[in-house]
């Protein structure tokens, strides 16, 4: 009779990912940071553990969009009457890239605690600066 290995926290290896977003189209690119915050790209996946790896995102602000994603708008509630606010891609992304980002990233990860946590291992940077060099190895 054969079990299924099911990972436990403590044993979960993480590894730092450091992705240039330069040119890259946007959502293929949030799919790829998807995959890698989950977990999914590791042959020990267990779906109740957060057994994914860190990821550092630079160049944020020079990411490709296609088609005319440009006006795509982000909405969210202040909690008030009439307290819809609107934000364009566009404007998302020169004025605030992480919050872009982490609202592309937040959609394709479970909507508990767990998915919280993965997102946290979530790191953006508008430019090809970050402080997270001691933590790469390829650096």
């Amino acid at each position: 009779m054969k079990f299924t290995k099911m990972t436990k926290p403590q044993e979960v290896q993480r590894e730092w990912h450091v992705i240039d977003a330069e040119g890259k189209t946007f959502g293929r690119l949030v799919t790829e940071i998807a995959t890698l915050l989950r977990g999914k790209h590791k042959p020990n996946y267990t779906p109740h553990v957060d057994c994914g790896d860190y990821v550092v995102v630079i160049n944020a602000s020079k990411v490709k969009v296609s088609g005319a994603k440009e006006n795509k708008e982000y909405h969210r509630h202040t909690g008030y009457f009439g307290g819809v606010k609107s934000e364009k891609l566009a404007e998302l992304r020169q004025k605030n890239p992480e919050k872009l980002f982490k609202l592309a990233t937040r959609g394709m990860l479970p909507k508990t605690k767990l998915g919280r946590a993965m997102l946290k291992k979530l790191k953006v940077y508008p430019g090809s600066e970050h402080p997270h060099t001691a933590q790469v190895k390829g650096n």
